[in-house]
């Protein structure tokens, strides 16, 4: 089974969460990120990891030509309901279904991670740039500046067998991982930065849901009542006085240029 349908049958199973709830609470952080990568009109962006489309949407209210990949099949037939005209495939970030050279800025927003060869999947990104564009990788920062990582994903992985959760990646947000990881792709990276954004539910209900849009692996395990209460322990700490729930986070970002 390649990356894709593992990915794509944890990040899709309850896809209409992840696009009604999860993307929603997101969009702060992609304007950020978009507003970073300078996205205007007329660029020709393909998001890679692009879930429902949540980024792209944004991507083309700014005036941008947008594409996206994906591993989840339930996910990139919502994000085509949303962007109709525009090319959303599914497949592996190895292995980018797009021509050489076809955009001007490839982005991808807290996905590159999941990828089985990260240098690979970021070799594709320069391979679809045109030569002198854009390869922008964001991802989340340090676990200790991101409330969301610090104080419910614990508890989440907690409820995994050991070697359960997540296979292990380099920290991404970490200084300097996010370039060498680029330089060795062949991209070199030219401009960094990072964000401070938040996650912001209506009420807890809404925040256990979606949470659990992405916890397909440990409600797997666990079962969907452990996982939803491991969550709700959690969040009397992020609960403002009318009920919302706010994580903070930190966020960092590196674009780099392709030859």
């Amino acid at each position: 089974m390649g990356t894709a349908e593992i990915q794509g049958a944890l990040w899709g199973a309850r896809s209409r969460d992840w696009a009604d709830i999860q993307e929603p609470a997101w969009r702060p952080t992609f304007e950020a990120i978009l507003a970073a990568a300078e996205i205007g009109r007329g660029t020709r962006l393909l998001d890679l990891g692009c879930g429902s489309g949540g980024a792209l949407v944004i991507g083309r209210e700014l005036g941008a030509e947008v594409a996206g990949l994906d591993a989840s099949e339930n996910l990139v037939a919502i994000a085509r309901e949303r962007l109709p005209g525009a090319r959303i495939e599914v497949g592996d970030l190895e292995q980018v279904p797009f021509p050489d050279g076809t955009f001007d800025v490839v982005l991808s927003i807290n996905a590159l991670q999941f990828a089985g060869d990260i240098v690979q999947a970021l070799r594709e990104a320069g391979r679809v740039c045109r030569p002198g564009g854009t390869v922008m990788l964001a991802a989340w920062g340090r676990r200790e500046d991101c409330e969301f990582l610090s104080i419910t994903m614990p508890a989440v992985f907690a409820l995994l067998p050991p070697g359960g959760g997540p296979p292990p990646r380099p920290p991404l947000g970490g200084a300097g991982v996010i370039e060498s990881l680029m330089h060795e792709a062949g991209v070199n990276p030219v401009r960094r930065g990072e964000i401070t954004s938040a996650l912001t539910y209506k009420n807890a209900d809404e925040g256990v849901r979606a949470i659990l849009s992405g916890a397909a692996r440990v409600i797997a395990h666990a079962g969907e009542d452990a996982v939803r209460k491991a969550i709700a322990g959690t969040l009397a700490r992020v609960t403002r006085a009318d009920g919302a729930i706010v994580f903070y986070n930190r966020f960092r970002w590196v674009a780099g240029v392709v030859h």
